[in-house]
């Protein structure tokens, strides 16, 4: 076995047991906490998600990707779980935006 094959086995895992934190044992923390604080958020990975597919000639639509990553399909998931932004973290979101892009 290469490296290379190991290391993605294991970058591979990560991203599952990511996926499986964020999806099954937080998904009280909000998309949009997580842009504040990281800069990323569930769908951003559904993004890089697709962007790779199609690195590899994977066509792959936003909504595959995302139930690739949330395990379902969006709207599903959105209405167990997502609920509408505050004053606050739209304040605190636009105030990291402006960190992040300065």
């Amino acid at each position: 076995m290469s490296d290379d094959f190991e290391t993605t086995q294991i970058e591979a895992a990560v991203f599952r047991r990511l996926r499986r934190h964020l999806m099954q044992q937080r998904p009280d923390v909000q998309n949009i906490d997580l842009m504040i604080l990281a800069g990323f958020c569930r769908n951003c990975l559904a993004d890089w998600y697709r962007e790779a597919a199609a690195q590899r000639g994977i066509a792959m639509t936003k909504d595959e990707a995302r139930e690739a990553v949330y395990g379902e399909p969006f709207a599903q998931w959105k209405a167990r779980h997502q609920r509408e932004a505050t004053p606050e973290q739209l304040a605190a979101f636009e105030a990291a935006q402006r960190r992040h892009s300065g």
